[in-house]
């Protein structure tokens, strides 16, 4: 698939909203950091001018204001069914750049993940090189989110931003480089932090996330997603994949942006930020799960359109004009799917299917045997490669359960001990009772005797 080809659009959806700064009689601070001040919350609420789609609650937003205020947060590791439940009912728009951040440090330290040294240049260093992407990134620079204000400007902070980030993630991975898409994901962690933390993010999705495999010059990856996606639609919408099967409309005409930009191209910002929200929380699957819920979600729509240009325009133009509710709707129920088996069963049979597909072909010439023979091994080397870094991962998230279960086992050894000592309580007490009752009825006789005695000399003096 050609990079080149891909058009990537984005909808004029954002609508600026109007703010005013309260300042206060006599300035706290000097004139300059004052004004320093005061740029950097216009600056902010620049940014974040987009519509949110699920309001956060007061009493959410105090739940993340606890965890990220926790001491020492960088290497505490937090409940994941209240970070799960915490993001389901809702991201502060405010605070979303430091949940973002939070959600990775969770990452990382449940995965336990390796370093790799190329991963460990400085910002700062990869902003001093040169690129070989100049051209390619200047010229995306005015597509990427072209409405919205802080990056409308010619060459402005955004775009200068942007082109810093794209530059530097460029020099920092050669085999990538710079790929179109890659800027929207830029574009919206800019949006929510500063320029050297977004880099740190993008570098987190890239890498610790496994998103940089779909970028790579040759996109192979981005072929079997797109394979991923037609068997998922076989599975849930059978009906909707033979009507676009019967129209010859495979998911590369309508979901390469999708994957490439994360969405980010084509749909309101404020849908945007809450797919980001869980890609952070449960990693790349989260695209797969968007894509299938909004497909299925407007399968009606979808059958009613008979010739592949309605259908595509559909689907590329129509269906990311989502209504609030249609978003949050979806947002939900990307939160109750697991498919996880499904995508690697699908990857598995994809290589199968294009073993069997080499063995079937015609003969060929020594040199073009030799050749296939060459990409069938470098591609080999790469799935090792990747297979490898997953088998690291899955053998830290082993190692991270065992953990778990052994102090699982030393809680519950402490919790017999505790039953047993509160069972031979409650015997010493049950004996305690009973002595006290003993002698409770033996003081009830002795008076009882006491009192007979005392009336009975009262009688006799009578």
């Amino acid at each position: 698939m050609n990079r080149e080809r891909l058009r990537l659009n984005e909808p004029a959806r954002l609508a600026r909203g109007s703010h005013s700064l309260s300042l206060s009689a006599v300035p706290p601070h000097p004139p300059q950091q004052q004004a320093a001040s005061e740029t950097n919350l216009q600056t902010k609420r620049l940014k974040l001018d987009y519509e949110e789609i699920t309001p956060c609650l007061k009493e959410v937003t105090v739940i993340w204001e606890k965890m990220l205020n926790t001491p020492g947060r960088s290497k505490v590791k937090f409940d994941m069914e209240k970070i799960h439940a915490a993001v389901g009912q809702g991201v502060p728009r405010h605070l979303r750049g430091e949940i973002w951040k939070f959600l990775a440090e969770q990452h990382q330290i449940r995965q336990q993940l390796p370093i790799k040294q190329s991963k460990g240049i400085p910002y700062k260093e990869l902003l001093k090189q040169l690129t070989s992407q100049q051209h390619a990134i200047l010229i995306d620079l005015g597509r990427t989110f072209p409405t919205h204000p802080y990056f409308s400007v010619q060459l402005g902070a955004g775009q200068l931003s942007l082109y810093n980030l794209l530059k530097a993630y460029s020099l920092l991975d050669p085999e990538v480089g710079y790929c179109q898409g890659l800027s929207f994901v830029a574009g919206v962690l800019l949006l929510h932090m500063s320029e050297d933390d977004a880099f740190e993010k993008l570098r987190f999705l890239m890498y610790d996330m496994g998103l940089r495999k779909q970028y790579r010059p040759d996109m192979i990856i981005l072929q079997i997603q797109m394979y991923q996606l037609s068997r998922l639609l076989h599975d849930f919408h059978k009906d909707l994949y033979n009507h676009l099967e019967c129209h010859e409309i495979g998911p590369s005409l309508y979901a390469a942006p999708w994957f490439l930009t994360m969405f980010a191209s084509q749909f309101p910002l404020g849908f945007v930020a809450r797919v980001f929200d869980m890609i952070f929380l449960q990693g790349a699957e989260v695209i797969f799960k968007v894509a299938l819920s909004l497909l299925g979600s407007h399968k009606p729509l979808i059958l009613q359109h008979d010739n592949l240009e309605a259908i595509v325009d559909f689907i590329k133009t129509t269906l990311p004009n989502l209504g609030l509710v249609q978003m949050e709707k979806t947002i939900n129920q990307v939160f109750k799917m697991d498919i996880s088996k499904q995508l690697l069963a699908y990857e598995v049979e994809y290589h199968v299917l294009q073993d069997e597909l080499m063995d079937s072909s015609l003969p060929l010439s020594d040199n073009a045997k030799m050749e296939k023979l060459e990409r069938t091994n470098t591609n080999l080397r790469q799935q090792n490669i990747d297979l490898l870094e997953e088998l690291q991962a899955a053998h830290a998230k082993i190692h991270s359960l065992e953990a778990h279960v052994e102090n699982l086992m030393g809680s519950e050894g402490k919790l017999k001990q505790t039953i047993q000592t509160l069972e031979l309580e409650r015997a010493a007490l049950l004996n305690t009772i009973e002595d006290l009752r003993a002698q409770m009825a033996s003081t009830a006789t002795t008076d009882s005797q006491i009192l007979g005695r005392t009336e009975t000399h009262e009688d006799g003096q009578n």
